[in-house]
C-alpha cells in the first residue's frame, strides 16, 4: 500500500520552495504569477503553502493568507484560500484534496473565505465550505474631465509599497459590511499580476484603484485614511465623460445611492465558519486571493 504524500509547508523565509512555488503557478493558473509578488518582499508570514512537491517540484498546492475580516463592523480573525490546484500530469490522483485537508488541518476552526472559478463550484462543499452570494454595485454619475489626472503611483517603489501598507493597515476600511482591513499584501498581488486598475495618488492620504472603460469608471478600492468627497475627486480620475461609475466592493461608505447591478459571476465566494451580513455586499476585488 503506497503511503499518503507529504505535504511541505512553504513559509517567508523559504526561498527554494517559494521559487518552485513560482513555477507551479503558471502550470495551473496560465497568467498568473507570483515571481514579482515574491521579489518585491510581499510574502509574509500571513501567507503559507501547503504543497506535495516531487523530485523539487510542486505538484499540488494549496496557499491561505490571514485576514482581518470586516464583517457589520466587527472583525474576524480568518484565513483565505487560494492558489489551490494541481499539475495537469498529477490530477486523478487525489493530490488535491490532500493539500486541502492538511491546510484545513493548519487552520483548525478559523472561519474560511476562498473564491472560486465556475468550474469547481462542486468541489469545495465537501470540505464544509457553503456558497455565498457576491452583488455588484454601480452608479449612474456624468462627469468630465477636469483638471490634471491624479498621478499615478507604481508599486516597483519600495516606498510606495510601505505607503500602501500603512494605508491599508491604518486607514478607513473600503467596507465594513464585508470587507477587511491591512490587505495591502493581496492588493499588490493583483497589481504585480496586472490585474487592477492603475493605482493613483488623491494626496498623502488617500490612493484610489481606478480606471476608465468606454464611458464607465471602474473604482477597484480607496486607501484613505479619513473620508473624502469622492465625487469631488472624480473629473481628475478620468480622461474622457463617463456616465457611470462601477465599485469593486460594497460603497455603502463612498457612494451610499449606489444600486445593486447583478451578481459578480466572475469569481464566486464560498465561506467556512464564517455569517456574512443580510444586507448585499461584494467583498473588495483587491482583498481576494
Amino acid at each position: 500500500m503506497n503511503a499518503a504524500p507529504q505535504v511541505t509547508e512553504i513559509g517567508p523565509r523559504d526561498t527554494g520552495l517559494q521559487a518552485a512555488f513560482c513555477d507551479f503557478i503558471p502550470q495551473v493558473f496560465g497568467r498568473a504569477d507570483f515571481r514579482r509578488w515574491c521579489q518585491w518582499g510581499e510574502w509574509t508570514d500571513d501567507y503559507r503553502g501547503f504543497a506535495v512537491l516531487e523530485e523539487g517540484r510542486v505538484v499540488a498546492n494549496t496557499a491561505v493568507m490571514r485576514m482581518r475580516l470586516l464583517v457589520e463592523g466587527r472583525e474576524v480573525e480568518a484565513w483565505q484560500l487560494g492558489a489551490v490546484g494541481c499539475v495537469p500530469s498529477h490530477r486523478g490522483r487525489g493530490l488535491s484534496q490532500v493539500v486541502m485537508n492538511a491546510t484545513l488541518d493548519a487552520c483548525g476552526d478559523a472561519p474560511m473565505l476562498l473564491f472560486a472559478n465556475p468550474r469547481v463550484l462542486q468541489y469545495y462543499p465537501r470540505f464544509g465550505f457553503q456558497p455565498c452570494k457576491q452583488t455588484l454595485f454601480a452608479a449612474a454619475y456624468e462627469a468630465r474631465p477636469e483638471g490634471p489626472l491624479a498621478p499615478r503611483l507604481d508599486l516597483e517603489n519600495a516606498t510606495v509599497r510601505a505607503g500602501l501598507s500603512a494605508l491599508s493597515s491604518e486607514g478607513l476600511p473600503v467596507t465594513e459590511r464585508f470587507g477587511a482591513r491591512g490587505y495591502s499584501t493581496a492588493a499588490s498581488w493583483h497589481m504585480a499580476n496586472g490585474f487592477a486598475r492603475p493605482l493613483l495618488r488623491l494626496g498623502d492620504d488617500a490612493w484610489i484603484s481606478a480606471g476608465v472603460e468606454g464611458d464607465t469608471l471602474y473604482i477597484d478600492d480607496i486607501f484613505a485614511r479619513e473620508p473624502f468627497d469622492l465625487r469631488a475627486w472624480v473629473p481628475r480620475l478620468i480622461d474622457r465623460p463617463i456616465r457611470t461609475v462601477h465599485f469593486g466592493f460594497t460603497p455603502e461608505r463612498w457612494w451610499p445611492e449606489a444600486a445593486e447591478a447583478g451578481e459578480d459571476q466572475e469569481a464566486f465566494l464560498f465561506v467556512r465558519g464564517l455569517s456574512l451580513s443580510h444586507e448585499p455586499h461584494g467583498f473588495p476585488v483587491l482583498a481576494r486571493t
